[in-house]
């Protein structure tokens, strides 16, 4: 009888530590994680892709580990850019220890090139309205590839396309024939055909779209909470907007022409210094940004070509064709500056730059045919005619003056103290005048 009671206080005390146990567990698992995430970071990655580019993103993707986010959104619209870059983003990606979300957005903007192998690298992507993802071809930096060159890139650039498609389940064959056809699908398309996971219309909707999806890295795994967790824009610093600025194809094609002139003018006028100041900063800062930019050799020489034709007019006489010449590389530089396809410069951009520079040309021109046509007034040349006062008997020499200035002067009749003279010609020193009767 006296068991009962004290086979109930075991079970008890049995069945409290079970609770315990339970409710105490060792280690946190991926969800719970999640759970306890105190926001969600966002980024915007726009432009060409670069080291500036991948620097954003890193900065981004440490801060996101540091503060445990729920997920780092980056909203992506590019052209493409350097495959070193988009490599090196592609592997920070894959190997983030926090959730990324790519969204290629907003309406009218692309993922091309580059851009695709970072949409497709991020755990969940989806698009906006009116985008496209697509022509992941190779491209190279200074031309076109021989046909080896080419067979080689693109099969490199094939075999990781379908590398990241299928560590995050995508369309395997869609990623190589973005490679290797320069396919490209809009956003319901891409759908369709598992390139992205969904369409959003913004990022509430895209929030709401990629909660409870499931995401994984190495071993761990776990869903994506996404709902109610407050949202945190990653704003560049100064010297990110700066680069980023740079890399825009509108800001490299006037920074050369910027430069290109300023070296002009410093060596048309040497001692000036700062237009060779200003001129020296702009070409390298043009430099890095056609480093990070699929430029073509035939519209670097077409730029060379017409700056050289605008500074031989100035040097020759050719009735405006130098001129006229000139204006015409330079506009055909600008419009094949950069890989069809890819990034290039506005327009308005190249036809307002070409007429500035045909209308300074055009100025300075006009300058010096008006220069040419005035008397000289300077060295012999610009001795000849002016008047004076012999202060001695010239029989044949002696000294007059001429101006505020007093010379040797020889004549070939004699000329009396007091008289005027008239310059003849100078040789060196030695003037030779004549007697100049009174007007």
């Amino acid at each position: 009888m006296n068991r009962h009671p004290v086979a109930s206080l075991v079970m008890a005390v049995a069945l409290g530590v079970a609770a315990f146990a339970s409710a105490a567990p060792t280690t946190a698992s991926p969800a719970k994680a999640d759970s306890l995430a105190r926001n969600i970071l966002v980024v915007r990655l726009e432009g060409a892709v670069s080291p500036v580019m991948d620097e954003m993103l890193a900065r981004a993707l440490a801060r996101a580990a540091r503060e445990e986010a729920a997920a780092l959104v980056i909203e992506v619209d590019t052209p493409g850019g350097l495959e070193s870059s988009m490599r090196t983003m592609c592997g920070r990606i894959l190997a983030s220890e926090r959730p990324v979300i790519a969204y290629v957005t907003p309406s009218g903007a692309h993922a091309a090139s580059a851009g695709v192998f970072i949409v497709m690298a991020a755990n969940v992507a989806a698009m906006s309205p009116g985008t496209n993802i697509g022509a992941a071809t190779p491209i190279h930096m200074q031309g076109p590839m021989d046909s080896t060159l080419a067979r080689k890139a693109t099969n490199d650039a094939a075999a990781f396309a379908r590398t990241v498609a299928a560590m995050r389940g995508r369309n395997v064959a869609w990623a190589e024939d973005a490679v290797r056809r320069a396919v490209s699908v809009s956003e319901t398309e891409a759908v369709r055909d598992s390139v992205v996971d969904f369409v959003a219309g913004d990022l509430p909707d895209l929030l709401a779209r990629a909660d409870g999806r499931t995401w994984h890295r190495a071993a761990a795994f776990g869903p994506i909470v996404t709902r109610g967790v407050p949202v945190v824009r990653i704003e560049p610093d100064f010297r990110q907007r700066l680069l980023g600025r740079l890399a825009d194809p509108n800001i490299a094609y006037l920074l050369m022409m910027l430069g290109f002139y300023g070296l002009i003018f410093e060596l048309q006028n040497p001692g000036s210094i700062l237009p060779g100041i200003v001129g020296g900063i702009c070409l390298v800062l043009a430099l890095f940004s056609l480093s990070t930019l699929p430029v073509t050799s035939a519209g670097i020489a077409l730029l060379l070509l017409g700056g050289a034709f605008l500074l031989a007019e100035v040097k020759v006489q050719s009735h405006g064709l130098l001129t006229a010449g000139g204006a015409i590389a330079l506009a055909l530089g600008g419009l094949m500056l950069f890989q069809p396809n890819t990034v290039r410069v506005a327009l308005p951009v190249i036809l307002g730059a070409t007429a500035m520079t045909v209308a300074f040309f055009l100025f300075v021109i006009g300058a010096a045919v008006r220069a040419r046509s005035l008397p000289v007034t300077t060295g012999a040349a610009g001795m000849r005619g002016k008047r004076g006062t012999a202060l001695e008997r010239l029989a044949p020499a002696g000294r007059v003056k001429v101006g505020d200035e007093t010379w040797d002067a020889t004549a070939a009749a004699t000329v009396e103290p007091g008289e005027s003279i008239e310059v003849i010609r100078a040789e060196g020193l030695m003037l030779h005048v004549r007697r100049k009767a009174e007007d």
